[in-house]
């Protein structure tokens, strides 16, 4: 494994990789910033991403006004995924009904390439809360498949309607008990 150097509130740190996979070119967590918005804006509009990830886009002024609340939101951390200079996505984390969850987004043009992978991994040292929870549609076998490298695992099924397919789904939530290995 590689030591993976992060820039952090002004400070760097090192850790190492844990996931199953080495970027051909190391990504950058960024806290993300209005300039970032119209970017993370347009990739949430796709909609083989919103069907793969069971989550619908938001209307233009519902995705600022969010986005703002969210960034002004010190309990939530909210950072933009960089990967050979553009912005590939966004991960965050936040509170949910007394646990904390772990989401991220990544741009269909960076699909396949290993960014959320590498992202996850970058952003467990970031967001270092253990228990860590994440939800994913049981048909996303990507996003199932980043989750686990990074040492995710299955702990419940339930079902519920998914907006951005207008059926109900299964949704497989996984949880994250210690720091990776």
């Amino acid at each position: 494994a590689f030591v993976l150097a992060s820039f952090l509130h002004g400070e760097i740190i090192q850790h190492r990789e844990t996931c199953s996979y080495t970027p051909a070119m190391p990504i950058l967590l960024r806290p993300a910033t209005d300039s970032d918005l119209p970017i993370l804006y347009e990739q949430q509009l796709d909609p083989d991403a919103t069907a793969m990830a069971a989550f619908p886009s938001r209307d233009e002024e519902a995705f600022y006004a969010h986005s703002k609340k969210i960034m002004a939101d010190e309990a939530v951390i909210f950072r933009a995924i960089v990967y050979n200079g553009q912005v590939a996505g966004s991960i965050g984390s936040w509170e949910m009904e007394g646990k904390r969850e772990v989401g991220y987004w990544i741009g269909k043009e960076f699909w396949g390439k290993g960014i959320a992978t590498d992202a996850l991994n970058e952003f467990l040292a970031v967001d270092r809360s253990r228990p860590l929870h994440a939800r994913v549609a049981s048909d996303n076998v990507a996003s199932r498949r980043v989750l686990e490298k990074c040492e995710f695992r299955v702990i419940a099924t339930e079902r519920g309607v998914a907006e951005a397919r207008s059926a109900e789904i299964e949704e497989l939530v996984l949880r994250l008990d210690e720091a990776p290995r």
